[in-house]
């Protein structure tokens, strides 16, 4: 579509003799700085040549008209005056120079022309043109614009996180897909509605209108081999193909009004045709929220005995929250002077050594009256062994014997866990438990190195001798 183009009065001066090659080039260089529209062809090859070769070039082309050839981008139709199957349709094009035409269907004149801030790549077109319309455009920026019927320019814009693949318009909703494998609706004055998590990116995208059944829907080409239906957010149907699907198209063929057309990257075509009894149940496996989580919560009204407190918080609002630091600052104060403690008096399972530091945990087994007793110990020292430890049990001698009160400990190399087992035997039948207490000892020394309660569970009874 041939358009004229910044630079062409210069052109005629050249033509009349005004100027010479030399202002010439200077004069497109200002306006190459200046204007925010680009050059023609013509301009652009005359900067870039040397000046030896600017004088045959003006001879060549200063006769010749200047004008800009545009490319086609995507196209579209729109209703002229009536929204009829058979009503006549003006021709909706979009090009590689970020504009939008519409075209008169007889005369084929612009109708109408609106300009958008990057070059368009996919359009969806409603309405009539002498009533109401709205064109929904991709651009190659990655964001899509509304134009309306009363504006030269974007009346909405939508920022897309990363760039669209597919545009189709279901019902008063424009249906997204984006390279980052969602699905995005937005809103006619582009608020964003909802988004599904696709398995695979989008190769082809498709509207599904069955007017019978009042049924709208959206059909996905995914580059996993499946076809998705889409309502809204949630899956209805998935179908396998035997290759990646390129393009699909839904609608009436021969006598069937839901067909589906499916080509695949190999060369390959498949007819589908609807049955008259399917049912679009949504499936279990939907991407998205559960539905539990669109049920409107039950709240109660407001009593006065929450509006009080509401108001007791908004005005007391400093003291409550020192307090509550206050009151944080003891906790945490109490549980650090607890634990110091703990350590200081060897009641930890933890050693505060660092000559000998130790780890040490206990496991009980069984129902009783019988149980195993499991102490592992670890050395949690670098590179330095620990040898000459011994471990005592302290226990009530009236509720429990144990086999092997005293164990000798192994040499323990660092970084391994070493099991140690003996066996607890509950003498009382009365259904009590008690306190068994564990100490790890060094040779040489009154204080032990760890301390270990073990909370014993009650015992079912006597075994029988």
């Amino acid at each position: 579509m041939p358009c004229a183009v910044i630079g062409q009065d210069v052109w005629q001066q050249v033509r009349e003799g005004q100027i010479d090659p030399l202002t010439l080039r200077e004069m497109l260089e200002d306006i190459r700085k200046t204007a925010s529209v680009p050059l023609s062809v013509r301009s652009l090859r005359f900067l870039s040549l040397e000046t030896g070769d600017m004088d045959e070039f003006v001879q060549l082309h200063k006769q010749q008209p200047i004008r800009r050839q545009t490319v086609i981008t995507c196209i579209g139709t729109l209703k002229k005056s009536t929204a009829d199957e058979d009503g006549v349709s003006c021709l909706v094009v979009g090009t590689e120079s970020s504009e939008v035409f519409v075209l008169d269907p007889e005369a084929f004149i612009i109708l109408s022309k609106m300009s958008l801030p990057a070059p368009p790549t996919m359009m969806d077109v409603t309405g009539q043109f002498d009533v109401e319309f709205r064109i929904t455009v991709a651009c190659r920026n990655g964001n899509i614009y509304i134009l309306r019927r009363e504006s030269d320019k974007p009346k909405y814009s939508v920022e897309l996180p990363s760039h669209p693949v597919g545009l189709v318009r279901v019902g008063k909703n424009v249906v997204v897909g984006c390279s980052d494998e969602s699905l995005q609706a937005f809103s006619q004055k582009g608020k964003k509605l909802w988004k599904a998590v696709l398995p695979a990116p989008i190769t082809t995208m498709a509207a599904m209108d069955l007017p019978t059944r009042g049924f709208q829907a959206v059909l996905l080409g995914l580059a996993n081999c499946e076809i998705h239906l889409y309502r809204d957010k949630h899956l209805l149907s998935t179908i396998r193909t035997p290759d990646v699907v390129s393009s699909i198209c839904f609608g009436r063929y021969g006598r069937e009004d839901g067909t589906l057309i499916v080509t695949t990257k190999g060369g390959g075509l498949m007819v589908k045709i609807l049955k008259r009894t399917a049912a679009f149940d949504e499936q279990d496996g939907a991407p998205g929220p559960p539905p539990a989580q669109s049920v409107r919560l039950n709240v109660p009204k407001k009593t006065q005995l929450y509006v009080d407190q509401t108001l007791r918080e908004r005005e007391g609002g400093r003291r409550m929250h020192r307090a509550f630091q206050m009151d944080l600052s003891r906790l945490r104060l109490a549980a650090a002077t607890a634990y110091v403690e703990a350590l200081e008096a060897r009641r930890a399972p933890l050693s505060c050594s660092l000559a000998t530091p130790l780890k040490m945990n206990a496991v009980v087994q069984g129902l009783g009256p019988a149980f195993k007793l499991t102490l592992n110990v670890q050395n949690t020292a670098a590179c330095r062994p620990v040898a000459n430890l011994a471990v005592s049990f302290l226990y009530d001698e009236s509720l429990y014997r144990v086999r092997s009160p005293y164990l000798r400990v192994p040499l323990l190399v660092p970084g391994l866990v070493y099991p140690l087992e003996t066996f607890v035997e509950c003498t009382s039948d009365k259904g009590v438990s008690d306190i068994i207490k564990v100490f790890v000892l060094h040779e040489g020394r009154s204080s032990p190195l760890l301390t270990a309660h073990i909370n014993m569970p009650v015992s079912e009874g006597l075994t029988l001798t």
